[in-house]
């Protein structure tokens, strides 16, 4: 029997014991989410952070520019915003614009180092990869806390990233490396890709390619963390066939539902590992 593991519910428990340990602050953080232009879709989960944000006791401190910005204005706003009183947290919403894609690396380096909780500037990300920074990459993090609540003793197994991007197969292969265990990356150009996903006991990936990975792919009882998303049919999907998996794999996140609503949770997550820094 295949347990699809329910995201949802973990992101609330999560965000339960959040919203206390803000509670007992001695100041109420403030996140922001820097928002270009008026893309539907980003407005859209901008407005849910927000909203996530308040009800546990963040503050949403609204930055939101038009899409002709320039790159220079931008990066001046975005160092601004570590003046706001309480500033704990700062993400810039991506993609960003057309026009502002080519400093893509410069804004987000703008992004002051002890509130990037996306860890997407370079300092911050160098000191992920040392093992030194107290936050990390949010999605990544999703990843492990999923991992972490069915259980499993992850000594001995084979472990499978598929894709090495920035957001999930990079940072993830490096926690699991701070925890001792040895993932072996799969990317476009591994040879025996298959047979190593077919031996894989743990299978995370973040390839976007629409239900890459069938039920004939894996091994039985793997266990299977989709951090992949594709449009299809103007909805969204995973790495994984769903359907073709259930019956073959013991666990497995789903696309919507899964590795999304914890990266949310762990993104405020962060934002209190900055406040309680602050706070002491």
């Amino acid at each position: 029997m295949t347990i699809i593991i329910d995201g949802k519910k973990m992101r609330g428990e999560m965000l339960e014991k959040t919203k206390e340990e803000i509670s007992l602050l001695s100041f109420q953080p403030v996140f922001s989410d820097v928002l270009v232009g008026s893309d539907p879709a980003s407005v859209q989960y901008v407005d849910m952070k927000a909203k996530t944000a308040e009800r546990i006791g963040i503050r949403f401190h609204r930055a939101q520019f038009p899409a002709d910005i320039s790159a220079l204005v931008l990066m001046e706003e975005i160092k601004k915003l570590k003046d706001v009183p309480g500033m704990c947290g700062v993400i810039v919403q991506l993609p960003l614009p057309s026009g502002l894609a080519e400093h893509r690396e410069e804004i987000l380096n703008s992004v002051p180092e002890e509130i990037d909780v996306d860890c997407l500037g370079e300092k911050a990300s160098q000191r992920f990869y040392e093992g030194k920074n107290e936050v990390g990459f949010p999605t990544a993090l999703a990843c492990m806390a999923i991992l972490d609540s069915i259980n499993i003793d992850l000594m001995g197994k084979k472990i499978a990233v598929l894709g090495q991007g920035d957001l999930v197969g990079k940072p993830v292969t490096a926690l699991l490396r701070f925890r001792g265990l040895e993932p072996v990356t799969v990317r476009s150009s591994t040879e025996d890709k298959e047979k190593i996903i077919k031996e894989a006991d743990v299978i995370i990936s973040g390839i976007g390619r629409g239900k890459y990975i069938t039920g004939d792919m894996i091994k039985e009882g793997a266990v299977i963390i989709d951090a992949g998303t594709s449009e299809s049919n103007g909805g969204i999907v995973g790495d994984v066939d769903l359907e073709s998996v259930r019956g073959v794999a013991s666990f497995v996140s789903p696309v919507p539902g899964g590795v999304g609503p914890v990266t949310v949770a762990m993104l405020l997550g962060n934002v209190l590992k900055v406040a309680k820094k602050r706070g002491k």
